[in-house]
């Protein structure tokens, strides 16, 4: 387990993460979402986003195994100029390591992450496998770097439906100050849009991360270069 400076998920300039969700895809009949999703994940893959994490809550282990294996399928036939597309995997570390996933997310309350990097680096060879914890609050996020997380999500920044769950948005002050008290990379999700997100950058946030600033986008390449130009 390395960190993002050491590992393959080193960039220049801020990452960009799309999180999925199929059941939120802009389609209005789609009798399969999982293959909807999959034509979104290819799309994204080659508009040039650095990561993208599989986040399916709701699927049993065998079925998010099999939507990982064909994710990860289409990111190797995706060609991009910046390089390969990191494949990450919410929640199921069993998914993560059968798949050979670039890393695996944690929500805040779950597995603990001491626990998940030593049964990790017990199983893989030092490869840059990315170890990843969401967090809601300064302590959380201090909590997640001494634990020994390689980035964590922090948020929501801004209001947004699918963090309603996690309270008031935290604010780009708030965010400022996480970045400026862990030593870790910090990505900002909750609310991202086109027009907020060089403030999370200019705040000290890594990257940007986000379901519908992505999934929506009716030209997704177009969109990346137009984040890529306002947060340079």
């Amino acid at each position: 387990m390395s960190t993002l400076s050491s590992s393959p998920a080193a960039r220049t300039g801020a990452i960009l993460c799309y999180v999925t969700d199929r059941r939120s895809l802009p389609l209005a009949a789609v009798s399969d979402l999982s293959s909807a999703l999959l034509q979104k994940i290819a799309t994204i893959a080659a508009s040039g986003v650095d990561w993208i994490q599989l986040r399916e809550k709701d699927l049993p282990a065998r079925a998010i195994s099999a939507l990982a294996c064909e994710a990860f399928r289409t990111r190797k036939h995706s060609r991009r100029q910046r390089g390969k597309t990191l494949m990450l995997v919410n929640d199921r570390v069993d998914v993560a390591l059968a798949q050979h996933a670039d890393g695996v997310h944690l929500g805040e309350h779950g597995l603990p992450v001491q626990e998940v990097k030593q049964f990790v680096e017990s199983r893989l060879p030092p490869k840059g496998f990315l170890l990843g914890v969401s967090c809601h609050s300064p302590e959380a996020a201090k909590s997640a770097e001494n634990d020994g997380a390689d980035y964590i999500f922090f948020g929501p920044i801004f209001a947004t439906p699918s963090k309603a769950a996690f309270g008031e948005p935290q604010g780009i002050g708030t965010l400022a100050e996480v970045c400026r008290s862990v030593s870790i990379p910090v990505m900002a999700i909750g609310g991202i849009t086109l027009g907020n997100a060089a403030a999370c950058i200019a705040a000290g946030a890594a990257g940007i991360a986000a379901i519908r600033l992505f999934q929506d986008a009716s030209d997704p390449p177009a969109l990346v270069e137009e984040l890529r130009r306002r947060i340079a």
